[in-house]
């Protein structure tokens, strides 16, 4: 929905909230969740905004909503029972500098205002450590700056200042999160200085109604802890579409030539597409897609980019589609391309019509609504499409991979027998339980995996850390390299045994590696840790999505009998033969302990 995205009016939010809900409510494939609020203050109409934009990115939010500022005795004792019989799916500590106790005083030596710190960092590492016990992840707000400064910019230094106090808790909320899997800090000093302190900050609306912040910035709180939400549970964009004229440059390169349009320091116009440019560079490297879709000659296209002072070179671009074609016909070209779901793209263009087209003809796809150039960096980070809650090796490493995989598209047309083709590969699947040293990876695959995807069942980091020390659970995780380079972790199956059965309760597999023979080699690995549990039937589900369509035949296809069929599940079965035959022919494999 448009108006829930940045730039949104956020009085229009909060007037038409109810009406905005009903439409909401009313798309199809929306994910339960339950999200548990603890209350530092007022919360009532952030809940209510907050459900909007949950919605708007497809989660469906059921709410538990903690007694007024008793966040501290709730997420410490649960006196009542009632969060934990929840089961919450995400807690969200809605705190603030109202919150902080132990304050240093103007009449403290410096000793007692470090005891203070000292004494307030324990007592929230108390609360975050107790609340581990819940199993799920925890957003914790940092601290927004006070109002007022008793000393003025001396506040920020002196150790009884308490600007230096709230910087120095925030930087051990940071640790923690840096630390702690499934915490995550949501940057709430940073949020409010966006918006200026001064307004965040309303005395008025502390006296009268207990709310940490005005009302009119509810929206924007929202928003960027909705952005959170969404990426803990895989909702993110994958990448990026781009224009060229007067998107990464001033002008139109055809008519202009490659010196004519604006790029560079040396005007105001140039700066402005230059820094956009550098914004973009600075997402590729977080393991952003980026491509382009541009109605141009191509070579004409490729020439801005090959100016000294363009930051970007074509080398970054992982589809260069410059062309006459309908911009919608090339985002599912590049889609197909990089193999990934249209939805999963952001497409960048100045042309409103352009936009407009693209809104009619593919509405999953993100299309920002840009004005100036010197505000594009704003728009397009300000929209929350890839904010990640980890970054891992992997993600950095995301547009190397898929270029590696576009070489092994261009091999393939050499073979006429895929299986030569495969072992000309020189795969090297790696296997091995779920441990420590690859949760993280593990769970981000998970949580964002949607085309092979049997259940399209999502864990939290806690859940896999607990179910990998239960014997009932079998786990496995698949590493895939070969001659063009490592994919990393690209598959997990988590099943549990019940007497001589094991129940797949989750299978994925990244869309980079499809085809390749991985998904039958990890079938042999599971067959083989069963057979030494005493496991003689496997039984696997299907639950179809408007997503993972392509999984639909795959238990079929490596010999599972089909059990029963609906349309919201079908079950397979399949029993172990005294002798089994590995499906893997084409690559090497090493089991890990």
């Amino acid at each position: 929905m448009r108006c829930l995205e940045y730039p949104f009016d956020s009085a229009m939010i909060l007037q038409k909230k109810r009406a905005l809900r009903r439409e909401l409510l009313a798309q199809e494939g929306l994910v339960p969740k339950k999200i548990a609020i603890l209350s530092g203050s007022t919360v009532g109409e952030i809940k209510n905004i907050l459900e909007l934009f949950l919605l708007n990115a497809g989660i469906q939010p059921t709410f538990y909503v903690g007694e007024y500022a008793r966040f501290y005795e709730e997420g410490m004792f649960d006196p009542s029972g009632a969060l934990a019989a929840f089961k919450p799916d995400v807690i969200y500590l809605h705190t603030s500098v109202h919150n902080l106790g132990n304050l240093p005083a103007q009449t403290d030596s410096p000793e007692q205002a470090e005891q203070k710190l000292r004494a307030e960092t324990q007592r929230w590492m108390q609360l975050w450590r107790a609340m581990q016990r819940f199993g799920c992840p925890i957003i914790q707000n940092n601290f927004e700056l006070p109002d007022v400064r008793v000393m003025g910019s001396l506040d920020a230094v002196d150790i009884r200042g308490r600007v230096r106090f709230v910087n120095r808790m925030n930087d051990m909320t940071a640790l923690w999160a840096e630390k702690t899997p499934g915490f995550y800090m949501h940057d709430l000093c940073w949020l409010s200085a966006s918006e200026g302190v001064g307004r965040w900050c309303s005395p008025a609306a502390w006296c009268a109604y207990q709310y940490a912040l005005d009302v009119p910035y509810i929206p924007v709180l929202c928003h960027s802890l909705a952005t959170i939400v969404k990426s803990i549970f895989g909702k993110n964009k994958k990448g990026v579409v781009l224009d060229l004229d007067n998107t990464l440059w001033g002008g139109v390169i055809g008519d202009d030539g490659a010196e004519g349009v604006a790029l560079g320091e040396e005007s105001p116009a140039g700066r402005a597409f230059t820094a956009f440019q550098r914004y973009l560079k600075e997402l590729s490297g977080m393991g952003v897609l980026l491509n382009v879709s541009s109605k141009n000659e191509d070579a004409a296209a490729r020439a801005g980019f090959a100016r000294a002072d363009s930051v970007l070179k074509t080398e970054d671009f992982l589809c260069f589609n410059a062309n006459w074609d309908p911009k919608p016909r090339n985002v599912e070209a590049i889609a197909k391309t990089i193999n990934i779901l249209p939805e999963s793209l952001v497409f960048v263009d100045d042309n409103p019509v352009e936009r407009d087209l693209m809104r009619q003809t593919l509405p999953g796809v993100a299309v920002p609504e840009l004005t100036a150039p010197e505000e594009y960096v704003r728009i397009l980070d300000r929209g929350g499409w890839f904010e990640p809650t980890a970054i891992s090796d992997d993600d950095r490493r995301r547009s190397e991979m898929y270029r590696q995989n576009a070489q092994r598209a261009a091999e393939v047309q050499s073979f006429e027998n895929y299986d030569d083709y495969l072992r000309s590969l020189a795969m090297r699947g790696e296997f091995g339980a779920f441990d420590a040293a690859h949760l993280e990876r593990i769970t981000q695959l998970i949580n964002k995996t949607n085309q092979f995807n049997m259940t399209t069942r999502r864990y939290t980091a806690a859940e896999i850390e607990a179910l990998c020390a239960d014997p009932a659970y079998l786990t496995l995780y698949g590493r895939l390299a070969d001659k063009f380079g490592d994919n990393g972790i690209v598959t997990a199956m988590i099943g549990h045994q019940q007497g001589e059965t094991l129940e797949i309760d989750l299978w994925i597999m990244s869309c980079r590696v499809f085809k390749r023979n991985l998904e039958q080699t990890l079938f042999d690995q599971i067959v083989a840790a069963c057979k030494a549990r005493g496991v003689k039937t496997i039984v696997g589900r299907f639950l179809p999505t408007a997503k993972n369509l392509p999984a639909k035949d795959f238990y079929a296809s490596i010999g599972f009998a089909r059990v029963s069929e609906s349309e919201t599940e079908t079950v397979y079965r399949f029993e172990l033969p005294a002798q089994y035959e590995p499906l893997n022919h084409v690559m090497e494999v090493a089991v890990l302990p």
